[in-house]
């Protein structure tokens, strides 16, 4: 309470006479000096807010850091000590955060929490957390609506910082900054419905090229947005009730630190192989005749005739979900029509050999077929099929969804008996068939929120595909999957999205930054698309872009074909396919397997981006055409079309690279330009020391 001070008031009669005897002059002086004083005390306002007053204040102080508020700007600042360098900006929405009111006493007088509290809109506590690494200092951020209609929003800066991880998006980049998306649920999605959604693979966790790390908690109902070279933001599901925003901000000496001490770790320490025999394996993907499993098992024939005669012998047939119903169908013809029809007798996978098989199964099941008729005659619909309950009445409904251009249901993952039926038919078609390898579509997805229904709490956001992978690995690790959420532990291979026949980040220009991306985020056994692309392009069957896709898969995974080299090109890019197999298997595939064991002991990315090795160079951090293998390879192909020539940036300052082609020796932490690229050859470089 203000203390009582006495006044000595003027009696108003004296002070209005006194005025009206002054004279006119004396009456002007006395205006200005009034207007003086009235300027003076303005500008000393001004100035002591601008001087006495710091546009900045501390909010939270750690050893190696801490969190300010930016007065102007209404954002957190993130700063690393001793230097004082600001590694995150993070502009605050959905609270007038322009001036933050009187910090809350009761949780800052442990120096270790701080809270800012809007009592209108909402609450903000900021805690210190511990650390994975002694190098590294983490900060809880936490943000509590205080009233049901608060949608709150967090966005980060990229101006001077370059962003990687989160979502994959259909034309891939890296980092993240040249991105467009709209705000939209955090949760995997297939591209085929949404060309703007997120793709299949994708984590909480993102990566700043200043050492900052950002990692939003697992239960928390996410909104993404990014916003290209300007931000991309956090925020709550609109509508929601009261829904908190909560993510943990870590800080490390620089971006590698960053992601060995925080992204790693991401998946915990029961990280597990796949089976390691496909990486030597090209996949043929059997685009034949699919009329009737007869026609199938003559195409696969045919395929396998043509690949041998080729000496391309050795490898996968695909089968897609369609053939693989198909000869699946002709599997369960009862033994008397199958005498009577002799071409609808029981694959044999030994008129293939040494070729091995995969088919292709998804969780999906048409409404119009005879399985779902009869759940439904069953009243077992509700058990095999994600299902809704009507707003009147007790009788659940299968929820529908499109796949492939059908009316479907989907399989019930929280059920055990949809589960343990669909494992048991997937085994079953496995031996029948005898398959080597199973894939499985359509894995990625929430199809309560493309149908705009709230999803019960066990398939909030990207559950489904976490509960779909998780089954799925009882099945062994000759496992192929199409989406991947926290699920990079697995032994799983990951397929790729189809991506365009042409050289736009669609298409080829993507094809790196998704394998940065996936690798990144810890899936590192993935299978890409097929050499060329798999969606149409502009220029159908171009040559030279199926050789400069041949030239970056040789150095990945799996080598994966839809059009054979000799439907599409001249005989010599057969022979260079040839070569490529073969140094994919002599070369490449040991490296894989050296760098598996580091994966499985660390979880370091095994296809690594140039600041692996120079984290403190801003040139690297925008490097989008080259990638390593582990430490010690650098394969920078050509990715424009008509090019025979590039600037190939060689990361780490004091080592020396060679290159295969030519056996020249480079310094490392230097840009060669206009090194030359003919199309029959790819530079891969050599770290000597």
């Amino acid at each position: 309470m203000p203390l009582a001070r006495p006044t000595r008031q003027i009696p108003e009669a004296a002070w209005t006479s006194g005025i009206r005897e002054m004279t006119e002059p004396w009456k002007g002086a006395l205006g200005c000096l009034g207007v003086a004083v009235f300027f003076a005390m303005t500008i000393g306002i001004i100035s002591w807010q601008a001087l006495e007053q710091s546009p900045e204040e501390w909010v939270l102080r750690g050893r190696a850091g801490g969190v300010l508020w930016e007065r102007r700007r209404g954002a957190l600042l993130l700063r690393a000590l001793p230097a004082g360098q600001t590694v995150a900006v993070i502009a605050v929405g959905g609270v007038p955060a322009a001036e933050p009111p009187p910090p809350r006493d009761r949780c800052w007088h442990d120096r270790g929490q701080f809270c800012y509290a809007w009592e209108e809109d909402a609450e903000l506590r900021l805690s210190l957390e511990p650390p994975p690494a002694p190098a590294t200092e983490c900060y809880g951020v936490h943000w509590t609506p205080l009233r049901p209609d608060v949608m709150l929003k967090d966005c980060f800066s990229m101006a001077n910082i370059s962003w990687y991880g989160g979502a994959s998006v259909r034309a891939q980049r890296w980092p993240l900054n040249g991105a467009e998306s709209p705000a939209q649920p955090f949760v995997s999605g297939d591209f085929g419905k949404n060309p703007a959604g997120y793709g299949p693979v994708l984590e909480r966790y993102f990566l700043g090229s200043t050492g900052v790390t950002v990692t939003v908690a697992p239960d928390v109902p996410l909104v993404l947005s990014l916003e290209s070279d300007r931000h991309f933001c956090l925020q709550t599901p609109a509508g929601s009730d009261a829904v908190s925003l909560r993510y943990l901000l870590c800080v490390s000496p620089d971006i590698a630190a960053a992601h060995r001490h925080v992204g790693s770790q991401l998946a915990g320490q029961a990280r597990a192989l796949p089976d390691t025999a496909l990486l030597g394996s090209p996949i043929w993907r059997y685009y034949g005749p699919a009329g009737s499993a007869a026609k199938i098992k003559r195409g696969l024939r045919s395929l396998a005739k043509k690949l041998k005669r080729h000496r391309l012998q050795e490898g996968v047939l695909a089968l897609g979900e369609s053939s693989t119903a198909i000869l699946a169908a002709a599997d369960h013809v009862p033994s008397e029509r199958r005498k009577r029809h002799a071409s609808a007798r029981a694959w044999d996978p030994s008129l293939i050999e040494p070729l091995q098989l995969s088919i292709t199964l998804s969780p999906y099941t048409s409404i119009a077929s005879p399985l779902f008729l009869r759940w439904l005659r069953d009243g077992q619909a509700a058990s095999y099929c994600l299902s809704l309950q009507p707003r009147f009445g007790d009788c659940l409904v299968p929820l529908l969804t499109t796949w492939k251009g059908r009316l479907c249901a989907r399989l019930n993952v929280t059920s055990e008996l949809a589960l343990s039926w669909y494992l048991a038919r997937a085994q079953h078609l496995r031996q029948v068939l005898g398959a080597a390898y199973v894939v499985f579509e359509g894995a990625e997805g929430n199809v309560f929120l493309e149908r705009a229904v709230p999803p019960p709490a066990e398939l909030a956001g990207d559950r489904y595909t976490a509960a779909l992978a998780a089954a799925l690995a009882a099945l062994g690790n000759a496992t192929i999957i199409s989406a991947g959420a926290g699920s990079s532990h697995l032994p799983f291979f990951v397929q790729m999205s189809p991506l365009h026949s042409d050289w736009s980040h669609a298409g080829l220009k993507g094809l790196i930054p998704s394998v940065l991306h996936y690798s990144l985020l810890g899936y590192n056994f993935f299978i890409p698309d097929a050499v060329g692309g798999s969606l149409a392009g502009d220029t159908p069957g171009d040559p030279e872009l199926y050789v400069r896709w041949l030239q970056i898969v040789t150095f990945l995974p799996v080598m994966a074909f839809g059009t054979p080299p000799w439907l599409c090109c001249d005989a010599w890019v057969l022979n260079l396919t040839r070569q490529c197999i073969q140094r994919h298997r002599d070369f490449v595939v040991p490296l894989l397997l050296k760098y598996s064991e580091e994966w499985l002991g660390s979880g370091y990315p095994i296809f690594r981006p140039a600041w692996w090795l120079s984290p403190t160079d801003p040139t690297a951090f925008t490097v989008e055409d080259e990638f390593l293998i582990g430490d010690e390879v650098l394969v920078a192909p050509i990715t424009e079309k008509g090019q025979t020539q590039r600037d190939i940036y060689l990361p780490g300052e004091g080592h020396l690279w060679m290159d295969t082609n030519t056996a020249r020796v480079f310094d490392g932490g230097t840009v060669l330009r206009n090194y030359s690229a003919s199309l029959a050859e790819v530079p891969v470089f050599v770290k000597t020391s």
